[in-house]
């Protein structure tokens, strides 16, 4: 799923089928025990819906409207010790969790499972049970160290490298399936940049400021510390982790960053043949790669970022073998580190989550093994979930609601004035084949193949990687399957697939304050309807934009168009780039571009859709407040977050999401049912001047 995700837009920073998979309503009847068990409401956290006691009412809305709907709360919610940071969202994520905790204990005691419920169940139970793990301390990982201890020469390297990517265990690169640009109805070979250990390559590069320079130096004493934890003697451990940084350093000066690829889609389609990949890198041959995965060769594959490959060959050659074995040792053990015992736990979190990112405390162990079970059978567990957290009655609801946003949406292309009419009707094509999936597949993956038990946690997590690795490389040459999701219904997300032209909403994000089938039309417009928009308009973002009604990656505009177009979102970015995240480091408007249109886009579309469903209704204020600006608000709420400072920082660089502060503020302070609302005056900071303000979809 790599690429999936690395082109697929999502609502919320975003990482993670047989074709004869039964449908979703047998497979529910099928189900074995744990799925049917009653969830205790007692035991779930609250959800985290708009109050009108949370406004500050000694601020003013046109002046500061973050701190009028959301300062009360964010001043007395300070972020849980296992949180880099907290609001909406992570409520919801910590009441899902909550739920399939539940499940995944009813599963972990079922005798004799069977499908779901036992793959569910083992995995469970091996991650909770600390004592085995502790025991057997490195000993699962010894062979693959045993392997790399070995290797001696480049060829043995890239055997090693090629035996150990069938595995799913690919640290170097991204390779798997995914729709062609070209033809998106059948599904490619790809292969991607990856072999860093920190977040972003301007970590690694002479430009890096004074924090990522710290992090970079804070990163080579925790691979230091690793390699000692594997059995390396500390002198000899400090001496390998300043080689894994050399290593790394050189891939990173090859590398794109993420803001290159967030804003250019394109530098993923790079098409192939097998020849002419095998001449540019010679050292790697894909045709004895692709050979090695047990992937017939193909006609074409796309090969993205050849610089990086190009530079991953001639590392192969000129690259002492001691420092390939410094560089996968301590990869192999890292990877491994969070689901070995606690020695390597505790080291995996101290640099990832408290260094990075400013986590204070590690998460439990349950939330931690949760997570795991989520990344590498997130759809088994979902279809348990589904049954006991997502009414059938809000599926209809909220099916209603997406065809009122698409018919809204419809109109404000219609009405666009600085469009011309071929461009228009291309962007009318695109609207009339956008395709809605709500919350959760209507066909399940098939798991039959998978073996898990007992006797080891990281034994699961690996059969699981390595199962999921093939699974997905075997849809190479095959027609894409339009009933695949790409996130489980238990996650707190959505997303918009630009080569496959849909809008994605699964079944835990449908809560409060985004859903909720007890509130008026204004609240839900203003939270799951904005949401609906929002992944509606990122196929008409910078970057959706650049494919067409059929998921193909194509020029649809005008000439005239696409400048017009530009101008617009140059617009946007200067917005942005104005807001100061924290002392001398401002939000990234190139970097955040396409969520930003998204909002704006998504906003004034949910807006359309709420006059339109409550026309000739009367407006009686609910506790003061008007219907436009209790849909104001509740977008607001949506964005109420917490930030830690270290998290922030890593965002600002390498998250293609504004901070939520700036996301509550920005697309209202360009809409003029905003000002209306909440009767805004000209020169206020959430009215923007006319000649600032933006007007895209």
């Amino acid at each position: 799923m790599l690429l999936t995700l690395a082109i697929t837009t999502a609502m919320v920073a975003c990482t993670k089928k047989d074709e004869t998979a039964a449908p979703a309503a047998d497979a529910a009847q099928a189900s074995a025990d744990a799925g049917a068990v009653k969830i205790d409401d007692s035991k779930l956290p609250q959800v985290n819906r708009f109050q009108v006691g949370d406004l500050d009412t000694t601020k003013d809305a046109c002046t500061d409207f973050g701190g009028y709907v959301n300062g009360k709360w964010l001043a007395a919610n300070a972020i849980p010790g296992d949180r880099t940071s907290w609001g909406a969202f992570e409520m919801l994520d910590e009441r899902s969790t909550a739920i399939q905790k539940q499940l995944a204990e009813k599963a972990a005691e079922l005798p004799n499972a069977t499908g779901v419920d036992k793959i569910v169940g083992d995995l469970y139970a091996t991650g909770m049970d600390a004592a085995k793990i502790n025991q057997q301390g490195i000993d699962p990982i010894k062979p693959e160290l045993d392997a790399i201890a070995k290797l001696a020469d480049k060829a043995q390297i890239a055997d090693y490298l090629r035996s150990s990517a069938a595995k799913g265990q690919n640290v170097l690169f991204g390779f798997g399936a995914e729709a062609d640009f070209k033809d998106s109805k059948n599904n490619i070979a790809y292969a991607s940049q990856g072999g860093l250990g920190l977040p972003d390559p301007a970590y690694y590069l002479p430009s890096a400021d004074k924090d990522q320079k710290d992090k970079l130096g804070k990163y080579e004493a925790h691979v230091a510390k690793v390699l000692e934890l594997s059995g390396v003697a500390a002198a000899d451990a400090a001496k390998q982790a300043k080689d894994v940084i050399a290593f790394e350093t050189r891939l990173a000066k090859a590398s794109k960053t993420s803001k290159e690829l967030s804003r250019d889609v394109e530098l993923y389609y790079n098409p192939v043949s097998m020849a002419d990949a095998d001449k540019l890198t010679p050292n790697f041959p894909w045709t004895k790669f692709f050979e090695s995965q047990g992937v017939a060769p193909q006609k074409m594959f796309s090969l993205a970022m050849p610089d990086f490959h190009k530079e991953v060959s001639k590392m192969l050659d000129d690259v002492p073998a001691a420092q390939w074995q410094s560089y996968l040792r301590f990869h192999a053990v890292d990877g491994a580190s969070p689901y070995l015992s606690d020695a390597f736990v505790q080291e995996n979190f101290e640099f990832y989550r408290k260094t990075l990112r400013g986590q204070a405390e590690l998460k439990e162990r349950s939330k931690r093994v949760l997570d795991t079970v989520e990344e590498q059978a997130g759809e088994a567990l979902g279809q348990m979930y589904v049954k006991v957290a997502f009414s059938p009655e809000s599926k209809a609801r909220m099916e209603t609601l997406v065809k009122n946003l698409s018919e809204a949406l419809k109109l404000r292309i219609e009405k666009l004035d600085w469009m011309s009419p071929d461009t228009k009707k291309k962007a009318m094509e695109k609207w009339a084949s956008f395709t809605p999936k709500i919350g959760y597949p209507d066909k399940w993956r098939e798991w039959a193949g998978l073996q898990t038990n007992r006797d080891s946690y990281l034994g699961n997590v690996m059969a699981a990687t390595e199962f999921n690795y093939k699974w997905n490389l075997g849809k190479i040459g095959k027609p894409v399957d339009r009933t695949e999701w790409g996130m489980p219904p238990q996650m707190v997300n959505a997303y918009y697939n630009p080569l496959q032209n849909e809008i994605v909403f699964p079944a835990a994000i449908l809560q409060p304050p985004f859903f909720d089938p007890n509130a008026d039309d204004a609240t839900n417009y203003g939270g799951i309807g904005a949401v609906i928009g929002h992944e509606m308009t990122h196929g008409y973002d910078d970057q959706g934009s650049r494919f067409g009604a059929t998921g193909n990656f194509e020029n649809w505009w005008q000439p005239t168009d696409a400048k017009g177009f530009s101008g617009r979102t140059d617009k946007l970015i200067a917005q942005f780039n104005g807001y100061e995240a924290m002392p001398g480091a401002h939000v990234d408007g190139k970097l955040t571009l396409g969520e930003n249109i998204a909002d704006l886009g998504g906003l004034a579309t949910a807006y359309d859709a709420m006059v339109k469903a409550t026309a000739g209704q009367p407006d009686p204020k609910t506790d003061g407040l008007t219907r436009d600006q209790r849909f104001f608000l509740n977008w607001g709420t949506v964005w109420r977050r917490n930030f830690k400072p270290e998290e922030l920082k890593v965002r600002l660089s390498t998250d293609p999401h504004a901070p939520a502060n700036f996301r509550a503020i920005g697309a209202p302070s360009n809409l003029p049912a905003f000002a209306a609302a909440f009767s805004c005056k000209p020169g206020q900071p959430m009215v923007r001047d006319a000649d600032k303000q933006v007007v895209i979809w």
